[in-house]
């Protein structure tokens, strides 16, 4: 027998074992171990064995023909479980070990992969060092972004052998100050357990992270710094002082280029040294380290800008030419750098097979520390309001500029220290402070009481998943309504079997009773605060299609209606006008509504309350008389898709009695003659308008309002126009854009 007929005999000797995946009507899966087995004896083999069992039929033949880049044959029962199991064979991603230059760190160093000292003219060692610093500022923001440390950082051969450059005291220093920050950074993103985001990030695979302490790292940076910048005052040194030149060795010999490399090297190692100082600062306990921190912040950016301006230097002056296409380089002067290989850590990147990573650009680097430090100063900067509310307000503003990991971790570590709001103020105080109560009850002892306990958990929770990115915030927000909604009713059980029913108890018999009441509404309020911030969150990470925006406006509606209800009891109850206002219910619905009697924050609500319904509506119109967005998916029906955004405000009851059927019946009967009766978007105009004034000193809710009148008049006008002449002029298009407001859509109407 041939030695195909013996492969071919040995896979029948060995059946196949039962396949993980489940047969099908048209198709049977099958173990290939014995396949890929003979395919390692001989490459011939398994070509023959490949084409002869798979691609024997001819409809297969055709399949591969079409195929195009990135598709699959497979099966109707190959499941996503599947498809992610699969193994694609031959991929560089999926084999570690196939583009490995050198397996091992000493043979990339014998092979003179990294240098010390990089080259025995000085004038190259300076240009190379400074080319060195640049790709690993590159690899660090590279790694910010959600690569690995050990294919990032960690590629540079001399970090990994940290006590090979001791002999280089430039290199060595800032080797060791990058060790350094990495540890902190680690350390922040570890404690302020955010990096569940990025799993990859703070892995450490072995890598040598640990130096010789903070102040070691520091005093010889400061060392080299004091050196260098001898030599700068050396070179700018008038005539008359050319002793004092003499007397200090040059960093190398073109004293042409001794000014500009100086200058280039003080920036870059200032840099480093000012950034370490700003991740300990802000690490200080309650706060204390802020203002220094930004003091190093400014600092910081200051030498990035020295940095960026060294840039023509390092190409002109230190090359004599300016090479091409240099944007996309991870250096200043545009050159390649020494001492890094990125396939080294590729092994040793378990749990997960290494990335095809491409570094950031040097600019892109240093425009991304610049972000990075612009989000840092906002932190730093933020007052530390002891109210909730204010907290919340800057968390939500902060994040709307989409700060990095690293930032928002910061910003978490210091709203939530040791159980307390900055390390300072005890959770329960703030919730009192937040729900309207006295002064003095924040030293009660009902705080000891198990469900206020869980309340208080439940808001540093809060605090926490507000600080993460935007998706991994909605998914929390949503997963959290129902411990939310069940606390309330803990609590309301706890109440009325201490103290029986709610209504026949005044506040004044009894503190705990007043003190439950004002926890009760706040729960409440807070939890439809949360159900409008995950509703808000679907349309910034765009999750909203267009026909799908009636019933998520509707939805926002019913959930604003009651947030505005229970901000309004609150602020009612606090000043003390609770019982007057039950002694108006007779009066006219017009004297109760003046607007004067209305406080801000609920006419603030009211103005994202007439905008959602009248959107809503006005969405509903269209579909209606204009069957306009009516686009039914053959995947799913609206119910489904109602279920699929809004399941979890469904479960936790948020609002109660609200349903798909609830949503029908507003929106099936709705027309244009409706909406210009009842004229939502005039409605939040106005309110808009009365309101700007009161908001004078604080920009941000300034601009919000002034972004919402804008939504308001532009839907208006569109309104009208469609109330004209949309049933007369079928060639009128509607559609909607988020010009105005990141939430809010502003309706276009064009003829086609």
């Amino acid at each position: 027998m041939d030695q195909s007929g013996a492969e071919e005999a040995a896979i029948h000797r060995h059946p196949p074992e039962h396949s993980s995946i489940p047969s099908g009507e048209n198709s049977v899966w099958s173990d290939v171990s014995p396949l890929l087995e003979a395919a390692c004896r001989g490459l011939f083999f398994f070509f023959f064995f490949f084409a002869k069992y798979v691609l024997s039929s001819d409809a297969w033949l055709i399949g591969l023909r079409e195929l195009r880049d990135g598709e699959l044959i497979h099966g109707d029962n190959f499941n996503l479980f599947a498809a992610m199991s699969a193994l694609e064979i031959m991929d560089p991603k999926m084999d570690s070990g196939i583009v490995c230059k050198y397996y091992s760190i000493d043979e990339a160093v014998e092979n003179g992969v990294a240098p010390v000292p990089i080259s025995s003219d000085k004038t190259i060692d300076v240009q190379c060092t400074i080319d060195i610093m640049d790709h690993l500022l590159a690899c660090e923001a590279t790694w910010h972004n959600g690569h690995s440390l050990a294919q990032t950082v960690f590629s540079c051969i001399y970090l990994l052998r940290p006590d090979r450059t001791s002999s280089h005291a430039i290199l060595h220093s800032y080797c060791r100050v990058i060790l350094a920050t990495c540890k902190a950074v680690v350390s922040v993103v570890s404690d302020a357990r955010t990096h569940e985001e990025e799993d990859l990030f703070t892995m450490a695979y072995g890598l040598p992270l640990h130096g010789d302490g903070d102040e070691k790292c520091l005093s010889m940076l400061n060392a080299v710094e004091e050196t260098i910048y001898r030599q700068l005052r050396a070179c700018k040194a008038t005539s008359s002082k050319k002793r004092l030149s003499e007397d200090i060795e040059p960093l190398q010999h073109n004293l042409d280029l001794e000014e500009g490399f100086c200058k280039a090297l003080l920036c870059r190692i200032r840099f480093r040294k000012h950034f370490f100082h700003v991740l300990t600062c802000m690490r200080r306990p309650q706060g204390r380290g802020l203002e220094l921190a930004r003091k190093h912040i400014a600092s910081c950016m200051s030498e990035l800008e020295c940095i960026l301006n060294s840039a023509e230097f390092l190409r002109l002056g230190a090359f004599g030419t300016c090479e091409d296409g240099v944007e996309d380089r991870t250096t200043a002067s545009g050159r390649a750098p020494i001492g890094f290989d990125a396939s080294l850590n590729s092994r040793s990147s378990a749990p997960t097979p290494p990335r095809a990573i491409k570094i950031l650009s040097w600019e892109k680097a240093v425009q991304y520390f610049l972000k990075l430090l612009h989000d840092l100063d906002i932190v730093c900067s933020y007052s530390l309001d002891p109210s909730l509310e204010g907290v919340l307000r800057f968390v939500v503003q902060f994040q709307k500029s989409k700060p990095d990991l690293i930032a928002r971790a910061h910003l978490q570590l210091l709203l939530v220290q040791d159980g307390k709001l900055y390390g300072r103020d005890p959770i329960f105080a703030v919730i009192t402070k937040a729900a309207a109560l006295p002064e003095v009850t924040k030293n009660h002892d009902i705080q000891k009481n198990e469900y206020i306990v869980q309340l208080g958990q439940l808001v540093i929770n809060m605090l926490k998943i507000l600080c993460t990115n935007a998706a991994w915030q909605r998914r929390k927000l949503g997963k959290i309504l129902q411990d939310w909604r069940v606390i309330y009713v803990q609590l309301e059980i706890a109440f009325r079997n201490e103290f029986g029913s709610v209504s026949s108890i005044s506040d004044d018999e009894n503190i705990c009773v007043k003190i439950f009441k004002h926890i009760l509404n706040w729960v409440e309020e807070q939890t439809y605060w949360i159900a409008s911030r995950y509703l808000m969150l679907g349309f910034e990470l765009d999750l909203y299609s267009p026909n799908e925006y009636c019933m998520v406006y509707w939805y926002m509606y019913v959930v604003l209606i009651k947030l505005a209800e229970k901000t309004h009891l609150r602020i009612a109850v606090s000043s003390g006008t609770a019982k007057k206002k039950g002694k108006k219910k007779k009066d006219s619905s017009k004297e109760v509504a003046k607007e004067s009697r209305i406080p801000l924050p609920v006419l603030f609500l009211q103005c994202h309350l007439c905008l959602a319904e009248g959107l809503s509506m006005m969405l509903a119109a269209l579909r209606n008389e204009l069957m306009v967005l009516q686009s039914p998916s053959p995947f799913n029906t609206e119910h489904e898709r109602f279920i699929q955004h809004f399941e979890l405000l469904q479960k936790a009851c948020v609002p109660d009695n609200i349903s798909y059927l609830s949503f029908k019946e507003s929106t099936t009967y709705t027309r244009f003659s409706t909406l210009v009766m009842y004229n939502y978007f005039k409605n939040a105009q106005r309110i808009a308008k009365e309101i700007k004034s009161s908001f004078s000193d604080d920009p941000d809710r300034l601009a919000e309002v002034r972004r919402l009148e804008q939504v308001a008049e532009h839907n208006g006008v569109a309104l009208n126009v469609i109330c004209r002449v949309g049933a007369l002029d079928p060639s009128l298009k509607v559609s909607f854009e988020f010009t105005h407001h990141p939430y809010f859509a502003t309706a276009i109407v064009k003829r086609s």
